[in-house]
C-alpha cells in the first residue's frame, strides 16, 4: 500500500499526518502498528488522518496511537493538523473548525504560522 504522508513534530511529539481526502486509505490497527514501528516503519507517537467533515466543520481528523488504538484528542497533534491542511493547500483559512472524537475544536493560525488551540 503506497501512502502519501507528512512527518511533523510538535513539542516533543512526532506525528505522521495523512490526507484521506485526496487518497483512499485501508488502515487497520495492525497496519498502524507497523507504520509506527521506529525500527521497520516510519515511526511516530500518533497518526493523524485528515478527513471530510460530516457536519459544519471544515475538516474531521482521527487520531491513532502507535499501538493502533484511537484517541479523542491531542493538543500538539491539533497544531500540526492545522499547519498541514494549510501547507497542503486543503484550506486557505486561518481559523479552522475541526471535528474530533472529543467534539469540535477551533484552531487559529496567526501571521507567523503559530497555531493556538482552545481545548
Amino acid at each position: 500500500m503506497l501512502i502519501n504522508f507528512s512527518k511533523m513534530h510538535g513539542l516533543g511529539n512526532d506525528f505522521v499526518v495523512i490526507d484521506a481526502i485526496s487518497q483512499t486509505l485501508d488502515l487497520t490497527a495492525e497496519k498502524i502498528r507497523k507504520l509506527a514501528d521506529r525500527h521497520y516503519g516510519v515511526g511516530f507517537d500518533q497518526l493523524l488522518v485528515v478527513e471530510q467533515a460530516a457536519g459544519n466543520a471544515d475538516f474531521r481528523y482521527v487520531i491513532y496511537n502507535a499501538d493502533g488504538s484511537e484517541v479523542s484528542q491531542c493538543g500538539n497533534g491539533a497544531r500540526c493538523f492545522a499547519l498541514f491542511v494549510r501547507q497542503k493547500g486543503l484550506t486557505e483559512k486561518r481559523t479552522i473548525r475541526v471535528e474530533t472524537g472529543a467534539g469540535e475544536l477551533v484552531l487559529n493560525i496567526n501571521a507567523d504560522n503559530e497555531v493556538t488551540v482552545d481545548m
